[in-house]
């Protein structure tokens, strides 16, 4: 069921980004071509679907979620243009297919980035998305901390500082993951919060919850950058190994990771008990993240 659902709810986001990118003026007809190259037909949309899956706690309706989720899966998208950059982790393949530098090259890759991350915020401040105006503010401010040097890219530049460091602590590769996964990860379960207008109290701990997914994402990641398959996988396995860079894998072995996803798994269920048996999915999500293959 759960698959299923994460794709139908793919296939809405699709449809969305497809209608929102199609609206747009193409006054560049290759920039146009290559956000959309980037940011359609592929992707698991799992930040959406944490949008809407959370938002379904407080009864959001998922027409506004959806269209909300749209705005981070946009940021998410420029953020694996920019991550395939020769200066960062010069990737010849993401989802299957060439990166968009390799396609084209790379200034237009950049230039790429920029746009999906100014086309995020667009959304979330148009009058279409029918929201009051404080909402809409903490929506943007909220996704702006989460990419930004406070969230994502400051995860981007401790990642890289890494690199140069022959041992990191566990709480170091923590921290590093927490901003450069989790934080995008976290925005999304925060988004669903915002939306319902809930008290600070239940967004904080919605939030903390996502911080618990998003490095379980991560340990995911690692053990299947360490064992995956090319092939489904869509992109180039054991970079970070052959980079000589630290992971949770690299840091606690194979058993060690598995059991820390499954202390990790402990404690997002303990997050979630206030809400009865309405988060069944989200808790069908931790199965689904530590058995995934792609």
């Amino acid at each position: 069921m759960l698959p299923d659902l994460m794709a139908e709810t793919a296939d809405k986001v699709e449809v969305l980004m497809k209608e929102y990118l199609t609206s747009l003026p193409q006054i560049s007809p290759k920039l146009y071509e290559a956000i959309k190259y980037s940011s359609l037909g592929g992707g698991k949309r799992f930040r959406p679907f944490l949008v809407t899956q959370v938002g379904k706690l407080w009864g959001v309706d998922e027409n506004v979620s959806l269209k909300a989720a749209v705005a981070i899966e946009l940021i998410h998208c420029y953020s694996l243009v920019h991550d395939d950059l020769p200066a960062m982790d010069d990737d010849d393949l993401r989802r299957g297919k060439l990166t968009v530098h390799k396609k084209y090259d790379e200034a237009t890759a950049i230039l790429v980035g920029d746009a999906l991350q100014s086309l995020a915020f667009g959304i979330l401040s148009e009058s279409t998305l029918n929201l009051p105006s404080e909402v809409k503010v903490r929506l943007i401010y909220a996704l702006s901390r989460a990419s930004g040097p406070y969230g994502m890219v400051l995860g981007q530049m401790l990642d890289i500082e890494g690199e140069k460091i022959s041992h990191l602590a566990l709480n170091e590769i923590k921290r590093i993951q927490q901003f450069k996964t989790g934080a995008l990860i976290a925005c999304s379960a925060q988004f669903a919060a915002i939306l319902a207008q809930v008290n600070p109290q239940q967004e904080e701990k919605i939030y903390q919850w996502g911080l618990a997914l998003g490095e379980a994402f991560q340990i995911t990641d690692d053990l299947l950058d360490h064992f995956g398959d090319t092939q489904k996988m869509g992109k180039r396995l054991q970079k970070d190994e052959g980079r000589g860079k630290m992971t949770f894998v690299s840091l606690l072995g194979v058993e060690g990771a598995q059991a820390r996803l499954q202390s990790l798994e402990e404690s997002a269920k303990a997050l979630l008990e206030e809400f009865g048996e309405k988060p069944h999915i989200l808790n069908d999500l931790w199965n689904w993240l530590i058995k995934r293959d792609h």
